[in-house]
């Protein structure tokens, strides 16, 4: 952040300050551990810890202040003043808020079932050819994560590509209350939360919230290839435009993809410019187009937009090509649901491979009582597809996977070493793995393993 009084991020939180208000705050941290000097610590209250614990720590880490719901006796006097508020996490919130009212960027707000990250990387390179830019870091695109996002902005960044994600009812409308996004990109409406979600139309209600709180005056992109867009669109204030695959106000066609990315053509409503996405798989352009039409909405050239997402890189973790040991991988491995675990196995076959085609797959979440049934789709999937052999990892909904991918060979293990040492023994140079699961899955420690030994 921009060098900001205490005084100031107080009168934001409704906070009473006990010591100095004229000292200055250069950064904002809810992580002891990373504490340094000038930070505003947050002593935030989660359902396995507590924060306050660590209030002496952060103090004698450098802190400018630390914010605190609670005094604590023991904690003796602190060498740094105290705010004291009703609620840590409110109080970060709502600093948040101010903070972004006072500078006041170009904020673009980024949410859907699958692909967030990815389009956020993707949004930030062509937004960055007309604006000095910010993006979420990683995915902290949550109730912390997007405070801090907005917290981290400093003078002269006139944009931000701030993603914002949800697993629960009403999570999106506190992002947006936040945010305030002058401009909104939904990916898609597909199965991810749908544990906690019920149902996929209450998923499409709940990414609506988004792109329904962008100003009239704003700019809204949404999935073109997507059912839910026209119920979308229909409640927004702002101007929608469409992006997708084949379809759109921005359209990708003529995809051509090889072994280290996709070339397309983008069509601008008529103006055409021929494009390479050094990333791998379909559903990318797909992100990429909608990228593309946000940047062209805020009037950025087709010719500047393709050169952008030329350059593009991801987030580690997301159909990322690595080679070990002349086996070539594609590191999916942070997180998955139906859709995208459907995107990466087509993916891995339409790839060219001089040897096979393994798939690694593990569990996915947060589908509560469709989840047998879904687990079982993938692995149909995997079965229709021109593979060579199917792994699974872990235990009942991993092997839901491989029991359903009739024909196929298949194998389920119950670690990640276990699947590991089997890849050792079997894979030769040339062939081709894809590694995917949930974050819970940590489908990254197969890698891990195989690469130690």
């Amino acid at each position: 952040m921009s060098p900001t009084s205490l005084q100031t991020l107080a009168a934001f939180a409704h906070a009473t300050v006990h010591g100095d208000a004229s000292r200055m705050v250069e950064s904002v941290s809810t992580d002891t551990r990373k504490v340094a000097p000038g930070d505003l610590f947050v002593a935030l209250i989660g359902e396995k810890f507590d924060a306050h614990s660590f209030v002496p720590q952060a103090a004698a880490a450098g802190a400018s202040a630390v914010v605190v719901s609670k005094m604590d006796p023991a904690w003796g006097t602190l060498p740094c003043p105290v705010l004291e508020v009703d609620d840590t996490l409110v109080a970060l919130q709502l600093m948040a808020r101010g903070y972004r009212q006072q500078h006041n960027p170009l904020i673009v707000g980024l949410t859907g079932s699958n692909g967030k990250t990815s389009t956020k990387d993707l949004t930030a390179v062509v937004m960055a050819k007309k604006f000095v830019t910010r993006a979420t870091f990683g995915n902290l695109n949550n109730h912390i994560g997007v405070p801090l996002t907005l917290l981290s902005l400093k003078t002269g960044e006139q944009c931000c590509v701030t993603e914002m994600g949800m697993n629960h009812p009403g999570e999106i409308e506190v992002l947006t209350d936040i945010a305030d996004p002058d401009a909104g990109i939904v990916t898609n409406v597909g199965m991810a939360h749908i544990e906690y979600m019920g149902t996929q139309d209450a998923i499409a209600w709940e990414k609506a919230t988004l792109p329904a709180q962008v100003k009239r005056s704003g700019v809204v992109v949404l999935n073109a290839n997507d059912k839910y867009t026209p119920v979308i669109t229909r409640h927004c204030q702002a101007t929608v435009s469409t992006a997708g695959v084949n379809a759109g106000d921005v359209s990708a066609t003529n995809l051509r993809a090889d072994g280290t990315g996709t070339t397309f053509t983008l069509d601008f409503s008529g103006e055409k410019v021929e494009t390479r996405l050094p990333i791998l798989g379909e559903h990318m352009v797909a992100n990429a187009a909608l990228a593309a039409c946000m940047g062209w909405r805020y009037g950025i050239s087709p010719a500047d937009i393709a050169d952008a997402l030329s350059n593009a890189k991801l987030t580690g973790g997301r159909v990322e090509p690595k080679i070990v040991q002349g086996i070539r991988f594609i590191d999916d491995s942070y997180n998955a649901n139906p859709d995208s675990m459907i995107a990466g196995l087509r993916t891995l076959a339409t790839l060219e491979a001089k040897g096979r085609r393994v798939a690694v797959l593990g569990r996915m979440g947060e589908l509560g009582d469709i989840a047998e049934a879904e687990h079982k789709r993938v692995g149909e999937f995997a079965a229709s597809l021109d593979l060579t052999a199917l792994c699974t990892v872990g235990g009942n909904e991993a092997e839901w996977i491989s029991s359903a991918a009739k024909g196929l060979h298949t194998r389920h293990f119950p670690d990640h070493a276990a699947c590991a040492a089997h890849l050792r023994e079997v894979l030769r140079e040339g062939d081709l793995v894809l590694l995917k699961g949930s974050r819970s899955a940590g489908m990254e420690k197969v890698l891990q393993h195989f690469q130690t030994v």
